[in-house]
């Protein structure tokens, strides 16, 4: 078809909207991120709406109702939970308890609260839920990624992918990644925005760990590709109108996908010791390996959470050894303990303040709040009746802050996982940043060894510090990002 001026000038015109949109979207804070006056936070984070039932229960099951509320018209409740995160999903857990609902994407939502309710999905005797909960979400973005795979499919494609997570794998993986991390942080300025500083980091390691290639102006266009993905997936407009982030998301899947799909016959004919190459060649003893297909699939999600959920929590960590320097002091006597050389896995699991500090990050910054279900046939959880067809919302990052499994929970106290305490052992689903189950992170040995070598390159390195008075913000659109990007100074050790 030919192409005539007008239909050229609409070209152009879309193309210009779409990179405003873009610099927007990375230069300026979502709405729901926006500050208030205290008074109306308060007004919108308790308005009360009136609590209906999800579904009646059959009768003579004498199970109870899941009761909840839509929220306002139209956008449900979608915006005040991004906008308030944990201290939304508390406020219905003290309304409604641990079985709820709530309405939000133009969708009806069961919520599970607490450990017990948590089990209950996660452990899934009966087969009742399924990941179809995440494809409403993000399946368009991270289509047939590992998390969104069901029962024996699921058990295939993890069984074939443990082998990319040997300990040799690992050791390998850890010794690539310390020169990375190394020479990038010490290429930082002395007052960095912390978490895009971190972000382009963990993208850059990836880029180099997983599929052995050196950091290039691509890979900063590739790190765009994976925000606009994550962010795509709770977007209000589900549609790809111009500048929307649902639009965004899908050129970002397609920029990916061309990525990998051109390294991939590379991988395939080499035999290197990056996370790629261990994908096109891991065969397990029945002979199943992954298709061209899948393993494009794998490494569009892959890719996405090893930078995303380790720069999340990284930044948490930094964040709170620059709040509670005493903690810091700590933890860089034992990295400086070390001498230079770059420390392997034995090194890094010596540092167990660092563990400590880590793993309360993750507690009060869960990197994944929530995981989404959906009921593949009637059920109940804790005696309510959920229908078949109910997406589900189970949320750990809720869980973090039940004082039935935390004491003083809302206080940063790394001791509370020391072996004397250990609180996170209250329940199987007190604490399960890395989710839980048949579907349970299968990098989190991984993701804990790179965040480890991350924040000892930098607190070996740097003082860091924030103003006595800075308190971070936190944008719960998809996965907890600061609003501000955290800004930090940085001296020199």
């Amino acid at each position: 078809m030919a192409v005539t001026p007008v239909t050229a000038a609409r070209g152009a015109t879309t193309a210009a909207i779409d990179r405003i949109s873009t610099t927007l979207r990375e230069r300026m804070p979502p709405l729901t991120a926006w500050p208030l006056p205290g008074a109306v936070d308060e007004r919108l984070l308790k308005q009360r709406w009136p609590a209906r039932e999800l579904a009646t229960p059959p009768a003579d099951s004498g199970l109870a109702p899941v009761l909840g509320d839509a929220g306002p018209p139209l956008v449900g409740n979608a915006l005040t939970q991004m906008r308030f995160g944990v201290e939304f999903g508390l406020h219905r857990f003290e309304r409604y308890g641990p079985v709820s609902w709530t309405g939000a994407f133009g969708q009806r939502i069961v919520t599970l609260t607490g450990a017990d309710a948590t089990q209950a999905a996660l452990v899934n005797r009966d087969k009742a839920f399924s990941q179809e909960g995440w494809r409403f979400f993000i399946d368009r973005f991270f289509h047939r990624g590992l998390m969104l795979l069901d029962f024996d499919e699921h058990r295939m494609h993890r069984r074939i992918m443990q082998e990319a997570f040997t300990r040799d794998r690992l050791g390998g993986y850890v010794a690539s990644m310390g020169p990375a991390l190394r020479e990038g942080i010490r290429a930082w300025p002395s007052s960095p925005r912390l978490y895009w500083a971190l972000k382009q980091l963990t993208l850059d390691v990836a880029t180099r760990v997983f599929m052995g290639m050196r950091t290039d102006d691509e890979t900063r266009e590739i790190n765009r590709a994976f925000v606009a993905c994550v962010r795509a997936g709770t977007a209000l407009v589900r549609f790809p109108v111009p500048g929307g982030r649902w639009r965004a998301g899908l050129e970002g899947r397609k920029r990916l996908e061309r990525y990998f799909a051109a390294n991939l016959p590379a991988q395939r004919a080499g035999d290197g010791d990056d996370l790629f190459s261990a994908l096109c060649h891991a065969t397990t003893p029945d002979g199943e390996r992954f298709s061209d297909t899948d393993v494009i699939n794998h490494m569009v999600f892959l890719m996405m959470a090893a930078h995303d959920t380790t720069t999340i929590t990284a930044t948490a960590a930094a964040y709170y050894l620059a709040k509670n320097p005493e903690w810091q002091d700590r933890v860089r006597a034992e990295s400086l303990a070390l001498g230079d050389d770059h420390p392997d896995m034995a090194a890094l699991d010596s540092l167990t303040s660092l563990e400590l500090v880590i793993k309360e990050a993750l507690r009060l910054v869960a990197p994944v709040p929530s995981l989404s279900r959906t009921a593949v046939k009637d059920t109940e959880v804790l005696g309510h009746h959920i229908p078949a067809g109910s997406l589900v919302s189970v949320t750990p990052a809720v869980n973090h802050f039940d004082p039935a499994c935390w004491t003083d929970p809302h206080r940063f106290d790394p001791e509370r996982f020391a072996e004397e305490r250990r609180e996170d052992k209250s329940h199987r689903f007190a604490w399960m940043p890395f989710g839980g189950g048949a579907h349970k992170c299968i990098g989190l040995h991984f993701g804990m060894f790179e965040t480890k070598a991350l924040l000892h390159e930098l607190v070996r390195s740097y003082r860091i510090t924030v103003p006595r008075d800075y308190e971070v913000r936190w944008d719960h659109v998809s996965l907890p990002v600061p609003v501000d990007g955290l800004p930090v100074h940085l001296q020199p050790v």
